[in-house]
């Protein structure tokens, strides 16, 4: 049996299923890439967050999938929701408590460096190229963006999740 410590604990794989979860949902039914997708995946379960959205279950089997997520989609739990299931979904989620962040790079976003998770949080991440569409932006409690500095507006759905997640846990840490 392989044990592992992390964080000051020692984690053995018959009892990880188990132990606590951040209150993060990384919905990311917009997301096509599998890639994107796979590497989402790896790090949802690096920081145990409570369910990764996918739009379809067999995404998740894909080849380029199975290879960035590095063996973790046997470990993360995942939530299905269609894309045309995305409102009511993301209705539901506000109903049991959540609130729902979407990450988005606009004038009125609020800077990540300067934003508080609340700790049940759903964030919402956009489709490549064409982001998050207005009549899901438009149930959002927050938008978040991530201050960028270079030429390039934009980052990789994947690099810019792994960010946002990176920004939730550290803030919530010390609740797991």
């Amino acid at each position: 049996m392989a044990n592992r410590s992390v964080a000051n604990r020692t984690v053995r794989r018959d009892g990880y299923a188990s132990l606590p979860r951040h209150g993060l949902i990384v919905c990311a039914t917009l997301v096509q890439n599998p890639a994107n997708l796979g590497g989402l995946c790896r790090t949802a379960e690096a920081f145990r967050l409570e369910s990764l959205v996918l739009a379809e279950e067999a995404i998740a089997q894909a080849s380029a999938f199975k290879n960035l997520s590095a063996s973790t989609h046997h470990w993360q739990p995942f939530t299905v929701c269609p894309i045309e299931s995305l409102p009511n979904w993301l209705t539901q989620q506000q109903q049991s408590g959540y609130s729902l962040i979407a990450l988005h790079a606009s004038p009125e976003a609020t800077p990540l460096t300067r934003f508080t998770y609340p700790r049940q949080s759903v964030l919402i991440l956009g489709q490549e190229l064409t982001g998050i569409p207005s009549n899901v932006l438009e149930r959002c409690d927050q938008k978040v963006m991530i201050p960028q500095f270079g030429l390039v507006d934009s980052l990789n759905v994947q690099t810019a999740g792994a960010i946002a997640i990176y920004e939730y846990v550290k803030q919530h840490a010390h609740q797991t």
